[in-house]
């Protein structure tokens, strides 16, 4: 048996396998899909190694710790199913253990020695794509995509997606020309790949072409409603668009219709929204009672630690509501669970986590110097928070409010000369100049 990419697989069950690779499909189109089909390979085939393998995986990609032990209980089925296994699905199941336990590093790298061997590995490829990107590896998103495409042929399942991954590399390199040309491809070999999608409008946000990205993600709003919560990322850039453009009420609408899912306490739904509404009000909007929602869910998941983006984001929700207490008790908690040196994100939470949302609490009590001296020393360095250079513009943001509000004139100056040569013709550069300009009068 093989995959649709001509990979060997040890299933011997027909049905199994084509469960299987519908998985994978669904799995790279962000469908709702993905892990009930996982889940019906397994059982089609008890024995079927990578299935149990592929569910694990799924687990781990919620990016949550409250499912940990079922990406265990996964593992632990790959593994005494592995004696059968090829040589290959036995290094996804490694690759899996050391993912579950925090060895970011050596899961990468298992799955770069995969592709090394079998190219067409386009799980290896996604979930290597996956883990650099909210490991800030910039670097290894362009670079490793880009490593096996001459060793595909256009006519092959998954091309499309394949140069959906090498474009946002591209486009996180800077590479915009190449971002573009890959990306606009892609689209049009798989219109279903979300993340082709996604990958342009980060090369025309970077770019401040925000009349062609309205353009872009000019769909209707149940566009993709059988798609998982990444659908709603690509409302968040439109409303960011919307933004730039000046239309702020567009935006809030995008929040509240499309931005913001109504039961929801998915992590990509919490980061979109805190961002969005931050980035409302530095632009003077009212959003009203909208951050109490956020702050609730932010309470419940205290000592949820997968992914240190939604931490910082879950600070920004319970500082925003004056709940400095339980924002303290997740400061607290990211400490405690950074002190395990084997996890990756130990470092991370203690030389950046922990400094930044420090920084965002001293925000909302009106310490601005605080956040001066804490957001500006990292300003350059956050890349290992993970998350895209879109998303991480969240804390020069928050760094240029605190230096308006501070009346700290020099480096508001500098930092809004920066924005405006990187995004001219943005609304929100406009008005941040606008009231420097009202402060120096």
């Amino acid at each position: 048996m093989f995959d649709d990419r001509g990979l060997e697989l040890s299933s011997n069950s027909e049905d199994a396998v084509s469960a299987y690779n519908e998985a994978i499909r669904s799995f790279l189109e962000y469908r709702t899909t993905a892990m009930p089909l996982a889940k019906q390979a397994a059982d089609l085939d008890p024995q079927f190694c990578l299935a149990h393998c592929l569910r694990g995986y799924f687990f781990m990609v919620f990016g949550t710790l409250a499912v940990l032990d079922k990406a265990r209980a996964a593992l632990g089925q790959a593994q005494r199913t592995s004696e059968a296994a090829t040589d290959r699905e036995k290094r996804h199941v490694e690759a899996l253990r050391l993912w579950i336990e925090g060895d970011l590093t050596a899961a990468n790298a298992c799955w770069e020695r995969i592709l090394y061997d079998y190219p067409h590995d386009l799980l290896a490829l996604r979930l290597h794509h996956f883990n650099s990107f909210w490991m800030g590896q910039t670097r290894a998103l362009r670079s490793i995509p880009a490593s096996v495409l001459a060793d595909w042929r256009k006519d092959m399942p998954g091309y499309g997606n394949l140069l959906g991954m090498v474009a946002f590399g591209c486009e996180e390199n800077g590479d915009y020309a190449n971002a573009e040309r890959y990306g606009r491809e892609a689209a049009e070999v798989s219109p279903d790949d979300l993340w082709a999608l996604h990958a342009v409008a980060h090369v025309l946000e970077m770019q401040g072409r925000h009349s062609d990205g309205l353009k872009w993600l000019n769909h209707p709003l149940d566009q993709w409603n059988d798609r998982n919560p990444f659908r709603r990322h690509l409302w968040w850039h439109k409303a960011l668009f919307h933004i730039d453009a000046g239309r702020l009420d567009g935006a809030l609408e995008l929040y509240d219709s499309a931005v913001m899912g109504d039961k929801s306490d998915f992590y990509l739904d919490i980061q979109n929204a805190a961002s969005l509404l931050a980035r409302l009000e530095f632009c003077g909007v009212n959003v009203g009672a909208r951050w109490a929602k956020l702050a609730d869910y932010a309470e419940n998941h205290i000592d949820d630690h997968a992914l240190v983006f939604t931490d910082i984001h879950f600070v920004m929700s319970l500082a925003r509501e004056g709940r400095f207490g339980a924002a303290r008790r997740l400061i607290e908690s990211m400490k405690a669970y950074s002190a395990d040196e084997l996890k990756y994100v130990s470092g991370v939470i203690q030389k950046l986590g922990v400094p930044l949302c420090e920084s965002i609490i001293a925000f909302e009590q009106g310490r601005y110097d605080d956040v001066v001296d804490g957001i500006l020393p990292l300003r350059h360095v956050t890349g290992p928070v993970g998350a895209s250079h879109a998303q991480r513009d969240i804390f020069d943001q928050y760094l240029l409010e605190a230096a308006l509000r501070a009346n700290k004139i020099p480096l508001a100056q500098k930092l809004l000369q920066e924005r405006r040569f990187l995004k001219p013709g943005s609304h929100e550069s406009d008005y941040k100049q606008a009231r420097l300009q009202g402060s120096r009068a």
